[in-house]
């Protein structure tokens, strides 16, 4: 007796011309929606990083607005994206001392969040 388990696509072509690809008809399942302690939290952050941009110097001021677009509640969001972009606002704000330690406060609260 032979059992064949076969995990995955399996696709045979016999014979023909012009065979390009294959149709999945496979649905995306839709992200779960963020949850409300991710959205407030984040929309804090951004309040405070608001408050925190007139004190840091033109390059950080640079940095910490090339990685705002990834700061965001969305499940869709890339992780690696969004990971890095929170832990370069963190950097950023510890290197002011006081000022900014309540963004990396903040940016605590979201990486607990986001790992839970």
């Amino acid at each position: 007796m032979s059992t064949n388990n076969h995990y995955g696509d399996n696709v045979n072509m016999y014979g023909g011309s012009g065979n390009i690809g294959m149709i999945k008809n496979q649905g995306v399942v839709p992200a779960a929606p963020a949850s409300p302690e991710l959205e407030a939290a984040v929309r804090e952050l951004l309040a405070l990083l608001r408050e925190l941009r007139p004190h840091i110097p033109a390059v950080s001021a640079q940095a910490l607005d090339d990685s705002l677009p990834a700061l965001t509640a969305d499940a869709a969001a890339p992780v690696q994206e969004r990971h890095r972009a929170l832990i370069a606002v963190a950097g950023i704000a510890a290197t002011i001392g006081a000022v900014g330690q309540p963004v990396v406060e903040a940016v605590n609260r979201i990486l607990g969040l986001l790992s839970a």
